[in-house]
């Protein structure tokens, strides 16, 4: 029955994103022939590893790895460690990569993969193991200049390190220092960069202020709710609450809490870490239903967990003007034609979140090539980078007349339709 129940988010994630890059394909009228090549995977590996238990015993688990496309460079794309991971759930992470680093005008194309498993039942002794394991069984489906992983759901810096170490031990002494790019995310002391951890949460926060400034909005005391309180969720938070902005609401794995009053983003975060990584119980706060919880009173949404939170049966409810999809593919499209129609503001997931894949260029960049850069170089960089991109879809959106979300679609296909139309098709 769970395998049943968890079907229609999957294959609802793949359909999505299909849906979202055709109405966008059908308004550039894009080339025929390269639709057919988008519409598809290069690549789809399914690995099928052994690790060995604390206990003793074996245990088998399913690891995936989908390249989508690479038209514009190396495949670059997260590893995530959950129950929900799939074929399906991977090739649709992997083509909204695609879109989200082309949109940015990073010389990436987009992969995803990762592995079926509930982290929390698992050791960190066996999830080193299980990790070292699944990236020896990818072995050259990897590699700096080739496919480039960083983390995602349930994995970390951590998680990277163990990869990057696994990965370069396999080459020859040598040869070893030159793959310290395989992955980013790493620590700071595995050839990780300052700043990439609240990459993807500075740019979610960036979107938001800048959309706010375009609105003529003030963002000090608009009041905000926080759908997943990872790394993501935690930097959004941080830096608006910095701005002013006051957190209400807050929903994890475990469940859901507000306070109308405000909840300070640090004192929750220390709660957390002292709670075994759980919000619940939270005691300056009250605890409610997951299922209300986007219909919470508030100004500010930002979806930052799985796929398909916010659906037909959720959207007409929601009270925010805006949405700030930190998530990849939080809203599915019958919710977002209510929440239009409705006239909320939505920052799309390929714009909203990609300070991550922006951040992780920079720590590529500066393995690739023996540069280390400071804490402000990163920020200020990143900051340069993300408004140049908002301005270029906004001012999409405002030109066509249309949402946020297709203008980004149209500038991302159209710079790879530009790629193939230059290059050609092989042979």
């Amino acid at each position: 029955m769970l395998t049943q129940s968890k079907l229609p988010l999957k294959q609802g994630m793949l359909e999505n994103v299909m849906r979202q890059f055709n109405h966008a394909a059908d308004i550039i009228e894009l080339n025929s022939n390269i639709r057919k090549i988008l519409s598809i995977t290069n690549n789809e590996l399914l690995i099928h590893f052994p690790v060995k238990m604390d206990n003793g015993d074996v245990e088998v688990f399913t690891g995936y790895r989908v390249q989508h496309n690479n038209a514009l460079g190396p495949y670059k794309g997260g590893l995530r460690y959950h129950p929900t991971v799939d074929i399906d759930a991977a090739k649709a992470l992997a083509m909204w990569m695609t879109w989200k680093t082309s949109l940015a005008g990073l010389p990436y194309g987009g992969a995803k993969g990762g592995i079926q498993i509930d982290p929390s039942k698992y050791s960190n002794a066996e999830l080193e193991r299980i990790t070292r394991r699944f990236t020896y069984a990818l072995g050259d489906n990897i590699g700096p200049e080739h496919d480039i992983p960083a983390p995602d759901v349930n994995t970390n810096a951590q998680t990277m390190a163990w990869i990057v170490d696994t990965y370069m031990s396999t080459k020859s002494p040598a040869e070893r220092s030159k793959n310290q790019h395989v992955v980013t995310g790493k620590p700071l002391g595995s050839g990780g960069s300052e700043g990439r951890d609240r990459a993807t949460g500075y740019g979610v926060f960036l979107n938001i202020k800048l959309w706010a400034q375009k609105k003529k909005i003030a963002l000090k005391n608009k009041r905000f709710i926080v759908q997943g309180f990872g790394n993501v969720g935690y930097w959004t938070a941080h830096f608006l609450e910095k701005e002013g902005a006051r957190l209400v609401g807050v929903q994890d794995a475990n469940g859901s809490i507000t306070n109308q009053q405000g909840i300070e983003v640090s004192k929750l975060f220390h709660y957390m870490q002292q709670n075994k990584g759980s919000i619940v119980d939270y005691p300056l706060s009250q605890a409610i239903s997951n299922d209300c919880f986007f219909e919470l009173d508030c100004d500010i949404c930002v979806p930052a967990a799985l796929g398909n939170q916010i659906t037909a049966g959720n959207a007409g409810k929601i009270k925010a003007f805006l949405i700030a999809e930190g998530a990849n593919g939080p809203t599915d499209v019958e919710g977002e034609e209510i929440l239009l129609a409705n006239g909320v503001g939505i920052i799309p997931d390929i714009l909203c979140n990609s300070g991550g894949v922006i951040g992780s260029y920079f720590e590529w960049l500066q393995n690739r090539n023996g540069e280390l850069w400071q804490m402000d170089e990163v920020l200020a960089k990143l900051e340069k980078k993300m408004k140049e991109v908002f301005e270029k879809v906004y001012e999409t959106a405002e030109n066509r007349d249309g949402d946020m979300r297709t203008a980004a679609y149209i500038i991302a296909i159209e710079r790879i339709e530009k790629a193939y139309l230059q290059r050609g098709i092989f042979p």
